[in-house]
């Protein structure tokens, strides 16, 4: 069992997520401060909203340099969520350009949409993954994304599953200790629930 932090910027979906870590019985905190982030074992970045908004959160809180410190120098397991995984990125380009944390190369551009395709991308869709021990069962399932902006990678190694929504959409990343998915696995069900404790149970060399 693992104790889990939580990440509290103002930002993201807090309860679905500790209620999902509660129920694969792991224990989890809030962390809102960079005190508390020095102390942490293991982190999730979730988040809800606009790119420009999160990151003035972040670094107004100080949680900028002591992310960078735990998980860039450190190497601690991080798995961002949704806009969480956004902001892993060099830059955004929702409403102005904006400098990411810079841990993934690549942009977050808006999704393109097409003939009959509603953006948000709202709903359930299919994955299609590479062999990484994030996705362990998940080939082929269904999750659940709510986005309008996604992640364009600079190195296309660091893409470990995506989906089709008018256009390839980057659904998970990683590079090292540092993991991400677009969708949210806490509301994905089985699925979700699957991901969430393959990174749980995780143990990066």
């Amino acid at each position: 069992m693992s104790l889990v932090s939580v990440i509290d910027y103002g930002m993201g979906n807090l309860k679905s997520v500790a209620n999902a870590i509660e129920h694969l019985g792991h224990q989890w905190e809030i962390v809102k401060t960079p005190e508390e982030i020095q102390r942490a074992t293991r982190l999730i970045l979730p988040g809800v909203g606009a790119f420009p908004a999160a990151m003035e959160r972040l670094s107004s809180s100080g949680l900028v340099d002591a992310l960078n410190q735990r998980v860039l120098l450190e190497g601690i397991p991080i798995l961002g969520i949704c806009l969480g995984m956004q902001l892993f990125a060099d830059k955004g380009y929702e409403h102005v350009v904006c400098n990411g944390l810079g841990w993934i190369s690549g942009d977050v551009v808006k999704l393109e949409g097409g003939e009959g395709l509603k953006i948000p991308h709202m709903g359930w869709n299919e994955l299609e993954c590479a062999d990484h021990f994030l996705l362990h069962g998940l080939e082929k399932e269904n999750v659940y994304f709510v986005h309008s902006f996604h992640m364009r990678l600079s190195d296309p190694d660091q893409l470990i599953a995506k989906c089709t929504y008018g256009q390839v959409v980057s659904a998970a990343v990683s590079k090292g200790n540092i993991v991400g998915t677009q969708f949210h696995p806490e509301k994905s069900g089985k699925a979700g629930l699957r991901l969430l404790g393959n990174f749980l149970n995780w143990s990066p060399s």
